[in-house]
């Protein structure tokens, strides 16, 4: 018990105490620790600059070989000796399961800062972008900061601003109440069809198990998801590990067989432990038979498997699942007496790891697109990291491939340098996404540290065009939008691939523009980890998109920001 061998640390004005939250998983935590440490080496630097101490409210185990509060447990025993009035630092360079720590500061009284390395090496951001998420949902106060080495000026004043004040102020201009912005009629109205059919009709989300990975934030309450005539089928996860079972091996070989006529390409190998399997492969193709009947079993409009947590110690990941399920073109399923072909010619919209909030929305984009005549393939990503692309430098000496706006004969060349993001799905994507569609997905072995069982991703480089983004969260107890227009670039392969290795590189990726938003006001706005995202035909359809997804969210009683502008140059009106 860390309570038999701590002190509460001393509530001094010069003195700021530190917790880390980390992963569940033992193998995680000790390959991310390094990272941890040398962040909080930092970060205690930048906080004796402003004549600050630091008081680690859990210590370095031994044991364990790393210093994280791995579990909901610790997290409780840790906050027993938190001095609650002290100012408090979340310090985050890893992947984080926010109910470690949550119960512990929905209680704490003294200021509290998220803090994280601007670093794609092991998803900090993305961790602490999910913590801030589940603290807006709970209701805590909260200041939030990142930086890549805690030395530059905008760290520093904000630190500075934190220490005096307990609260720091951040610019959020970018986004405005859609009130504010003139919709035009015609989205205005089919939004509020959509609306209509969708409360009279209602449809099911399938969720095989809430909370994934302690992601409070991705749980929707129930009275706020009824209110738009969304409903919860709650189901196990023992029942999609049955199911898969059941599905013989001629079934799973056929839909591999189709996954490779199509295109992709799976690297695999001879070792369990380390490879990619044929034996993997063939689980996860039955997994997605058993996805596809059990979500027509029970007529489920969407569905979202547990992912990480969920059934790795039984089967593969089950993200060669997931990223099939998005797709429109994927291999056919036919019901157990094979007499229908389930879900034909369209996607069985799928929310990666239970994010409730990326169902709603990945149902509202489906019902959009598809009334516009737009792709209805859509997807959640993690907010990974982000970096300036200068043209002309080392890694990019072909520069950027222009890209075609609103369908018409001119273009436009993406600025010689710009701010691109690093959005990373944690494992798969639709393949309508990549370049090349099946024939640019790859599948590769998932990382054994998360995943002993291995598993295919469903890898590719996402195409460039006019996409939208969103985010449903909730705040209040009640459902809020942050929507917004943005780009999706080709760098060169040379910049796609430093990207991937300062990353994950078996995982999709998508370098995404988000229009008239910084990389400061997204990370200092954004209330989750993940973004929704989805491709239109050209410019002009992503903005009929855009305005239609947004009308149809207010009309189910979801409160709506528009973020940034319809393009580089253009802003709302």
């Amino acid at each position: 018990m860390i309570s038999s061998f701590m002190k509460r640390p001393k509530n001094t004005r010069d003195t700021v105490q530190l917790v880390a939250s980390g992963d569940l998983r033992l193998s995680a935590n000790q390959v991310c620790w390094p990272a941890q440490a040398a962040m909080e080496k930092a970060l205690g630097a930048a906080l004796s600059a402003e004549g600050f101490k630091v008081a680690r409210a859990h210590p370095f185990d031994a044991k364990a070989k790393h210093g994280f509060i791995d579990s909901q447990k610790m997290g409780l025993e840790v906050f027993r000796n938190v001095e609650p009035e002290a100012p408090l630092i979340v310090a985050e360079a890893v992947w984080q399961y926010s109910h470690h720590v949550l119960a512990g500061l929905t209680t704490h009284r003294g200021p509290i800062l998220t803090v994280a390395n601007w670093s794609g090496q092991w998803p900090g951001l993305v961790g602490m972008l999910n913590l801030n998420g589940s603290l807006t949902k709970a209701g805590v106060r909260y200041s939030t900061l990142w930086s890549e080495d805690f030395t530059d000026a905008f760290f520093r004043s904000k630190l500075r601003q934190w220490l005096k004040t307990g609260r720091i102020t951040h610019d959020t201009s970018h986004a405005r109440p859609l009130e504010k912005v003139k919709v035009p009629v015609s989205a205005a109205k089919l939004g509020e069809r959509l609306a209509t059919q969708l409360r009279s009709e209602k449809a099911i989300l399938g969720v095989f198990d809430e909370g994934c990975m302690g992601m409070f934030n991705a749980i929707i309450p129930d009275h706020a998801l009824h209110a738009c005539g969304v409903f919860k089928e709650r189901l196990s996860q023992s029942a999609l590990y049955a199911e898969t079972m059941r599905v013989p091996n001629a079934g799973a070989d056929a839909v591999r067989v189709w996954l490779e006529k199509s295109g992709m390409k799976f690297h695999t190998g001879p070792k369990h432990g380390r490879d990619l399997t044929d034996a993997q492969i063939r689980l996860q193709c039955k997994m997605y038979v058993a996805a596809v009947r059990l979500a027509d079993d029970f007529g489920c409009d969407a569905i979202g498997i547990q992912y990480q947590q969920g059934l790795k110690d039984l089967l593969p990941a089950s993200d060669l699942v997931e990223g099939t399920l998005n797709n429109s073109a994927r291999p056919p399923v036919r019901s157990r007496d094979g007499k229908r072909v389930l879900y034909a010619g369209k996607p069985v919209t799928h929310f990666n790891e239970v994010d409730e909030c990326a169902g709603l929305d990945g149902l509202l984009t489906q019902r959009v697109h598809a009334a516009l005549g737009q792709p209805v393939e859509n997807t959640l990503h993690d907010v990974r990291w982000g970096a300036v692309f200068e043209r002309g430098t080392r890694n990019a000496e072909r520069g950027m491939k222009e890209l075609r706006a609103g369908g018409k004969s001119s273009e436009f060349r993406v600025p010689s340098s710009e701010f691109v993001w690093v959005f990373l799905i944690s494992g798969a994507a639709p393949p309508a996404h990549f370049i090349g569609g099946w024939k640019g997905a790859e599948g590769f072995r998932q990382p054994a540290m998360y995943f002993p069982n291995g598993g295919s991703t469903l890898r590719g480089i996402s195409k460039p065009g006019e996409i939208v983004w969103s985010r449903i969260y909730v705040e209040g107890e009640s459902l809020h939008m942050d929507i917004g227009r943005g780009g999706v670039v080709t760098l060169p392969r040379e910049e796609t691939e430093r990207r991937w290795q300062g990353t994950t590189p078996q995982w999709p990726i998508m370098h995404a523009v988000t229009y008239g938003v910084s990389r400061d006001q997204l990370m200092a706005k954004h209330k989750a980890n993940h973004i929704q995202v989805a491709y239109a035909k050209d410019a002009n359809a992503a903005d009929e998109c855009f305005f239609a997804k947004a009308a149809f969210a207010r009309a189910l009683g979801i409160r709506v920001n528009v973020c940034g502008g319809r393009s580089r140059e253009r802003g709302w009106s």
